[in-house]
Formats: C-alpha cells, structure tokens, sequence
C-alpha cells in the first residue's frame, strides 16, 4: 500500500512512501494520478478541492483551501490554511463512551505507607531555587557509592527557577516542586533550600501538609557550615529508609500513565497516537488513569473532548481550559494557532487542527473523567485532562507532578530527552525506530506493514506492564535522560 485514506468522509490521503509527478496509485477501488512528487507522511487531493472549502482529514476538518486544489495535488501549507480563529462559545452535546469494565492485570511495585504505589524506588534532590544547582548536583554525583540493591536510583532535579518570581509564576514552581516532592516513584527526597529564594522551605511545606518526616528532609545551605557535608549524610539515611521498600504484586487498575507527542509527523496520528488510544482505552477499562496535556494541541478538536466530558460541570471546566490558554496566547500577542514546528511541517502537518485530531487520539476514546489544573495531582480514575503547553519538556514535568508513573511518548522524528519518571518514546514509522534505536523505546510503524493492533497494543501493554515492574528500563533511564522543566509565565524581578 503506497497511500491512506484515513476515514471514509476524507478529501485527502495520506502517501506512505515518496511518490513521483505523475506516478498512478490505487485508492479505493480507483486510480489516481498524482499531479507533484510527494514525500512521504504528506497530503493528496483526492478529489477537486475548491478555495474555501474544507480539507478533511480523520473524517473533520484540518482547514480550508486558500485556492482551488487540483485532485492528485499535493495538499500542504501552500495552498491550506487554518479556519480556526480566537474564543469560542461552546454547546454540551454529550457524546459518551462508558467502556466495559476488564479485570486488571497486575504489576510488580512497590507500596508506600500512606498507600500510594510506584514503579521505580530512587532517592531525588530537589532544590528550592536554582543558585543551589551545582550543589544538588556535587550530592548527586558523590552520593553515588551509598547505593543499595533495594534503590533503583538517585537523582538531583535542577531548574533555574524559585527566586524573582511573582504571584501565579511563583505558585506554578511550587505546585510542581511540590507534586515532585510526594512523587511516588521517590522512596526518599531531600529538599535542597538556599534560604533567602522566593520559594521558602518553609512555604513548601505548608503546601506538602503532613508529610512523612522520615521520608523528606531539608536542608537550608545558608543555614550549614558545610552544606555538603550535611547533604551527603542526609542522603546516606534517606537511602537507608528507601532500602525497606520491596516490589510486590499491584494491579494495573492503580498505574498513572502520561500521554505526549513530539517531534509528530504525517504518520504519528495513524499509527503510534491510534497505538496509545488503544493503550489507554484498556488501561481505563482495568480501573487505571490516564493523564492528556498540551491543550494548544487540543485547539480544533477540543470539541470532541468536550462532548466526552462526563458531566455538564466538566464541560464547562474543559471550556475553560481552552479558553484560558487561548487568552494566554492573546495577552502575549501571539497567533492562536500557529503551532506546528518547522519538524511537524517537514513531517507533513500542515495545520493545527491537523496535528490537533492526530495527537488528540493518545487519549483513546473513553469519557472525561476531570479536569486538572497546572500542578493538580491527578486522582480521578479514567481520562484527565491537565492544563500546560505543548512544550516536551514542561508537559512531562507537570504530568509527572501530577503523578504520572510513566510517559508514553509518541514521535515520528525521534527526541532523547526523558521526564523524572521513565518516557517510553514510541516511534510512528519503523525507519525512525531503525535510526535510532538509542532513543526508540517501541515501535509502531509495524501497523503500516499489517501487524493487527490488536496485537501490537497487547505487545505495548506487556512493555508497560514489565517495565512497572522494574524487569526493562526505558531508554531515557539507560542514557540518564532526565528533566525538569517548570511553565514559566510572568516577570522575572
């Protein structure tokens, strides 16, 4: 097969390999002739397009033709645009999908006191403020040697955060310090202050509540003689206290999964996001939770969500989350909807409700179970939505402080970077997948050669299920991969 057409209403295909002007393909019973050459991943005219109409892909609309399209005309940001445009009023015109509950399968994690489970058992470093960076980092790197066999890492997070910020800029760093301080992946943290930042030690504790002592400590380095000494002897009893955890048998009903693109391509919304929508529809019908991001890459389809929503409450808070981050992008005087990358546009994504309605299906097809804001612990079982930007790299860290065990991270061009927890990168195309076995955790490009997903979303389960269970890692932990990133908006002082 050389071309796709996706869904049955769609005045466009997908080419699966490079055609050449002229070269004749087979779609849907008839021939068409293709009018350019086209790479691979991109858009064809099946039929005449006239300007104004609808281009529609996966069955809705990507945008309008800027002017008349020729039928075997290749369809890009030369001759498509965007018909999206600034707030919207919505209506709540329920569309509901309860999915037959499944018995879970289970996982080997580890149980915390206050009940909560985990996947990994590792010991963090978490500084306040970012002047204390290469100190959180010395007691990384020299803490090393305390290592048992019954901890699965230690890990300093530095950001450059925590000091000259103001009002919701500053509350943004110490939600997400917070959610990354009562991680259940962390056995163990120390809280690194410096003592005279913004984002107070004492502060961060107001937020934590009735935090087990034991298990997170502080240290104010202005406060010590000898900060590293301190730290170092810190980090020596906080590994002692993780060592007593052990892995026992959980089931998957209690595992928190974060849904992400980057890097998308023309293939990412046909195999490796369908992939993990199917991934997440199973998760969901065991009793598990998923958590979905990156609201300006819901702009264009965010209706589907909203008519997903369980109750006519979370509609209204799933209005607000797009409203909001679109008066965001207005008060910052920038485009709504200029949002594919310079690599989203090369993989052959031409608009943003293009790449909206592809990465939308990591979220499989269940309903919407809540609404959570930057920096909310997701604790509602299903479908989360969770406010934050596209960026890879905050989206991940705010899945992760609102308690995602894992990342699934789709991707058609290939990224090396890692969340704190582990981020599987699942490739789109197997060419990806070959180039880069380093970086690529699991391919889906094998559902262009015919493998059923049926099959292939079995295989990602078990991936999923054997690296809860601590038998693989994912690449990101094999090259020390790992970031924090926190949503910076507002002044810096």
């Amino acid at each position: 097969m050389k071309i796709l057409k996706i869904n049955q209403a769609d005045n466009v295909a997908v080419t699966l390999v490079p055609l050449s002007e002229g070269e004749v393909v087979s779609i849907d019973g008839s021939e068409l002739t293709l009018a350019d050459p086209v790479d691979a991943g991109h858009k064809v005219a099946l039929e005449c397009i006239n300007a104004g109409e609808a281009v529609i892909k996966y069955g809705h609309p990507i945008g309008h033709a800027k002017a008349a399209i020729s039928t075997g005309e290749v369809v890009h940001t030369h001759n498509l645009k965007t018909a999206l445009d600034g707030l919207l009023e919505y209506t709540y015109t329920p569309n509901l999908n309860p999915l037959a509950k499944q018995k879970p399968g289970t996982f080997f994690g580890y149980r915390r006191k206050d009940g909560s489970v985990a996947i990994r058992n590792e010991v963090w470093i978490v500084p306040t403020v970012g002047c204390i960076n290469s100190t959180a980092l010395f007691l990384e790197k020299n803490a090393q040697t305390f290592f048992t066999d019954e901890i699965d890492g230690l890990y300093a997070f530095p950001h450059p955060y925590g000091c000259s910020q103001l009002s919701d800029d500053l509350e943004n760093t110490r939600r997400i310090l917070t959610g990354i301080i009562k991680h259940p992946n962390v056995g163990a943290v120390l809280v690194l202050g410096l003592g005279c930042e913004n984002n107070t030690v004492e502060g961060l504790q107001e937020l934590l509540g009735d935090y087990d002592k034991e298990r997170v400590r502080f240290l104010v380095c202005q406060d010590s003689k000898d900060e590293h000494e301190d730290g170092l002897a810190i980090l020596r009893e906080l590994v002692t206290y993780a060592s007593q955890f052990n892995r026992e048998q959980i089931p998957m009903s209690e595992l928190i999964v974060g849904l992400k693109c980057g890097g998308s391509d023309g293939f990412s919304g046909i195999t490796a996001n369908p992939l993990v929508g199917a991934f997440s529809d199973r998760l969901v019908a065991e009793g598990g939770s998923v958590i979905l991001t990156e609201v300006p890459e819901m702009f264009g389809a965010e209706t589907i969500l909203m008519n997903r929503c369980r109750t006519p409450q979370l509609f209204e808070q799933t209005v607000n989350l797009i409203n909001d981050f679109k008066t965001y992008f207005i008060e910052n005087k920038q485009e709504i909807y200029e949002n594919p990358s310079p690599g989203n546009l090369a993989g052959g994504i031409s608009t943003l409700e293009d790449k909206s309605l592809g990465c939308l299906q990591k979220g499989g097809t269940s309903d919407v179970m809540a609404v959570l804001k930057y920096g909310d612990p997701a604790l509602a079982k299903g479908l989360n939505l969770l406010a934050g930007p596209g960026n890879d790299l905050v989206s991940t860290s705010s899945m992760t402080a609102s308690g995602a065990h894992l990342i699934l991270f789709t991707t058609g061009r290939g990224t090396p970077f890692g969340a704190p927890v582990p981020t599987v990168k699942i490739s789109s195309n197997t060419n990806l997948a070959s180039r880069k076995p380093g970086w690529i955790d699991f391919d889906a490009g094998s559902l262009l050669k015919g493998v059923p997903m049926e099959t292939l979303v079995t295989e990602l389960y078990e991936y999923v299920r054997a690296l809860a269970s601590g038998e693989i890692k994912a690449k990101n932990e094999i090259n020390g991969a790992r970031e924090l990133t926190i949503f910076k908006t507002g002044v810096t002082l």
